[in-house]
Order: C-alpha cells, then structure tokens, then sequence
C-alpha cells in the first residue's frame, strides 16, 4: 500500500496487517514514520500508533536500532508515558535494548515499570512476556505471570466468598468469547511460558485449559450456524485452501466468494440489529498453531471455533465494518469499497 498520501485508520489497520507481506516491510516502516512527522495522518493522534507499528516492523526483520528509533518517537508522540496505548510501544523499545546489547538494565527497567498493567490491560501479558522472552528471560516471565494471577485470582476470590485459601476452585470472570476478561490472557500466556520452559503442568495450566474449551464452547454456541467472520486474505486463502481442500465449503471455492459470504453475513447481522460489526484477519500459522496446541485438526469444526474466538479478542485483528462507499474496502483489495465488496452481498 502506497503511504505517500494522508493516511487513514483504515490505511494504519491495513497496513498492520500486510505490511510483513509486502516486498520491503522496512521500507513501510519507514515511510509510517515519515507519515506521522510530516503531519500526514488523518488523525494526528494515531501518530503513536503508526510509530510504534514501524517498531514493531523494525523489531521484526532484527533492526533493532531502527525499532528503538522508532518506538522512542511512539512514546513521544502519546499524551504520556502512561497512557494506556503506549505500552506496547514501551515493551517494543525494550525488546530492541536486550538486542541491540549492552542495555538489559535498561530494558528491565522499563519492563518493570510495564509489570502493574499485567493485571489490567488484556494485551499486557503478551507483548510483556514477549519482551522478556527477547531478552532471554523466559524464567522471569514465568514468575512475573504467576504471582499477577494469584494476585487477580486471590483478589476476585476475596471479593466472592472470603480468601482465596478457602475456595474450591478460583474465580475467573471469563468474558464474552469476543473480549475475553484479562484473567484469561494471563493464565493463557503464563500457560505458553511454562510449556516453553518445559515445566510440568500444574493447577493454574488446568485452569487455563479448561478456560479455553469454555470459551471455544461458547463461541460455538453464540455462532451456532452463523459465519466464524474469520477473514482470510488473499494469499493465506490459496494457503488454506491448498492445505485443506475440504474448506472450501466453509470459506469458498475461491477469494471472491469468500469476501462475497462474509460482506452477505455482514449485511445479515446488520439488518438483525447487530451493531459495531467486523471481519478478523486470519492466517493459516495461527489456525495450524492453535490445532497443534489444541491436539486437532485445522479442519474440524471445534477446532475453527476456538480459534476464530481467539483471534477475535485481539484488537488488532478486528476490521471494522461497513467502510465508507468512497474509502479503501475492508479486504484490501485497494479498491473503493463501493467497487469492491459492496456489490458482493447483492450478487
């Protein structure tokens, strides 16, 4: 996607999504930098966003003075180092300290100053744990992730029925299967570390095991017959497709009838009153990633479920729906919306 002219959340969400695709990512990262300096964003205040998305890049592709370039812009570029958005930018400069080397002191600093959002921002616990494990301190993540959980754990024990000690089983408010509760995120992630470090499971990974069929069985039941709303672009479509042949008539027989089924159940939901409607990039290494974890096949049913409610819960994910007739469409394509995906729901 060209960056020379004003961009869009739209363009921003886009390029989140492409931009490691695209033949220079670097080159994307860039020009977003450049984008947010000369004033070229149509909304000023996503100038902390677009920089810590060039970070992200930077980091990425193992440019860490770039990324630590970049992500101290992000950090200029908020109201304040507190505001809730920076803290991934904050984890990103910490990452690009461990492996520019010769900064771990600072590196842990910052991530310590992150450690009280582990208990209150969703996000946190990935993009912390991530951090730490960049700077080859996976062990610490462990613990870190641990003692937030009994913290939480203890915290909504006491507030239900007295302390912690005393309940059969923790109290886990476990959200909706569209914005998991950050309970989730933490046993989640503190799951991923300790299995990465190769320690025997104990009663918290029992806890987030069952936490995730939960929310797998519910989103299956909140969907029941309807679209997964799983967005597959264009060349992660000819992916999944080559890899399961038996999809096609979940998603389509081809990409124009994928985006044609999710653009007609989009058009469905609105018209049943549903509001603050989107499609969730999707890619063929989450959805394999997430059967392997779950023992399954990509294919299977159960299996789509528990991942179109995972993807579903990061932000990040999310396309949001319907764009304006004249704007850029939500599959893309480069295409005005209104030439693109808008007619399909018609077809």
């Amino acid at each position: 996607m060209p960056t020379r002219e004003t961009l869009t959340k739209a363009d921003l969400a886009e390029l989140r999504r492409s931009a490691l695709g695209t033949a220079n990512p670097l080159g994307v990262a860039a020009d977003l930098a450049e984008a947010a300096e000369q004033g070229r964003l149509e909304d000023p205040d996503d100038a902390g966003d677009a920089l810590t998305l060039a970070a992200e890049i930077a980091e990425i592709r193992a440019r860490p003075e770039a990324a630590l370039r970049y992500a101290e812009q992000a950090l200029a570029a908020y109201p304040s180092g507190d505001d809730p958005r920076a803290g991934f930018a904050r984890a990103l400069r910490a990452r690009a300290l461990f492996r520019a080397g010769g900064h771990d002191d600072e590196a842990m600093a910052e991530l310590t100053a992150l450690r009280p959002l582990l208990l209150v921002q969703p996000d946190a616990p990935a993009y912390v744990s991530a951090a730490l494990d960049a700077g080859g301190r996976s062990a610490t993540a462990e613990t870190w992730l641990s003692e937030a959980v009994d913290t939480l754990l203890n915290e909504r024990a006491t507030a239900a029925s007295g302390p912690a000690s005393t309940a059969i089983d923790p109290v886990v408010d476990l959200g909706p299967p569209d914005a998991p509760g950050v309970a989730f995120f933490l046993l989640q992630q503190r799951h991923r570390v300790r299995r990465n470090l190769n320690l025997p499971h104990d009663r918290q990974d029992d806890l987030a095991d069952r936490l995730e069929t939960q929310l797998v069985r519910r989103a299956g039941e909140r969907r029941d017959a309807e679209s997964d709303l799983l967005f597959w672009p264009r060349a992660e479509f000819d992916r999944l497709l080559a890899e399961h042949s038996a999809l096609t008539d979940v998603y389509g027989p081809d990409w124009d009838a994928h985006r044609g089924r999710l653009e007609t159940e989009l058009v469905r939901l609105r018209g049943a009153g549903q509001a603050g409607l989107g499609v969730f990039g999707a890619t063929v290494a989450g959805l394999t990633a997430f059967a392997g974890r779950r023992g399954g096949d990509p294919a299977d049913a159960a299996v789509r479920a528990g991942y179109a409610a995972e993807v579903s819960a990061r932000p990040s994910a999310r396309i949001a729906w319907p764009p304006e007739r004249n704007d850029a469409c939500w599959c893309g394509s480069g295409l005005k919306y209104k030439k693109d995906c808008l007619p399909r729901s018609r077809n």
